[in-house]
């Protein structure tokens, strides 16, 4: 903090609602000629952030196995004029992910922030999904988390200031009914964020998990399907989901990116994860009584 701002802190706290430009363009974490890796960043939220980086000057190193429409994203954002890699990296892979940071600074300085976005999501109760696909998901999306941390930590160490941003799920907070491997994963990457954030408190990384609500992706078009189970089911079940998602993801990104900013340790996007956060906290054991009788109107 300048000394400015920290003279501007002694006047004492704002009333709630209302923020100072001047002190927030102090103290906001500065992201231009910054470095940020993106996994899952070739569409969807992942792109958004993406974006949302570029435009305020943050360099990038892109990573997916979509590797077509990740060089899209890499062509569009270098236009804005920031330095961008691109790098088909599957995150389950834990050989590709340990040598991951060694790729990225042969193209980058450095690296300041961390998103670990990549995720899949299989549909289906625990008796219908087989340990195979169970294995599979957990292994993106929770490995996946833990792979890139353990690898870019050292990376994160020698910044001024550096933040691991990990996207959970609103089913990070809530664990409804036929999402019982997705729901794991995501309170996985929630608890494991924030058992780390407190063991780098003293540290200049920064933690900060994302709870994204209905966002408007291809996630549930694309989930696996139970073995064996009725096609007419299962596009039943991806049609309900998807009527669910209407935030556009550039609204998502921006959202995320600045909480980033703002040093966020938690980010709730959409007034849907916001609902939910707090019905769970007021009924912690009957939520889902109160959330499935909102869902059938």
């Amino acid at each position: 903090m300048t000394a400015f701002a920290a003279l501007l802190s002694t006047l004492g706290p704002r009333p709630r609602g209302i923020t100072s430009p001047l002190v927030e363009s102090l103290t906001l974490l500065k992201l231009k000629d910054r470095t940020a890796v993106v996994t899952g960043a070739a569409g969807g939220i992942g792109r958004a952030i993406a974006t949302a980086l570029a435009r305020r000057g943050c360099h990038l190193a892109l990573a997916d196995i979509d590797e077509a429409n990740l060089e899209r994203t890499a062509a569009e954002l270098a236009a804005l004029g920031v330095r961008v890699s691109r790098h088909r990296l599957d995150v389950a892979d834990a050989g590709a992910v340990a040598a991951f940071p060694g790729v990225v600074t042969a193209e980058h300085r450095g690296v300041d922030v961390l998103v670990n976005n990549a995720g899949v999501a299989v549909g289906g109760t625990f008796e219908q999904i087989a340990p195979a696909d169970f294995e599979w998901l957990f292994n993106i999306n929770f490995w996946g988390v833990v792979r890139m941390t353990r690898a870019f930590l050292p990376l994160l160490r020698r910044s001024d200031e550096a933040r691991l941003v990990n996207l959970s799920s609103l089913f990070g907070l809530i664990a409804p009914p036929g999402q019982t491997a997705y729901v794991a994963s995501k309170f996985a990457v929630r608890g494991f964020s924030e058992s780390l954030r407190h063991e780098l408190a003293r540290t200049r990384i920064g933690v900060t998990v994302v709870h994204p609500g209905g966002v408007a992706t291809s996630i549930a078009r694309n989930a696996r399907a139970p073995q064996g189970a009725p096609v007419a089911e299962v596009l039943k079940i991806k049609k309900t989901f998807e009527a669910f998602l209407t935030m556009p993801p550039e609204v998502a990104g921006e959202t995320i990116v600045r909480g980033v900013e703002r040093r966020q340790p938690r980010i709730l996007v959409g007034s849907d994860s916001r609902f939910a956060a707090l019905v769970e906290r007021l009924a912690p054991v009957n939520y889902w009584r109160v959330l499935a009788r909102g869902m059938k109107r």
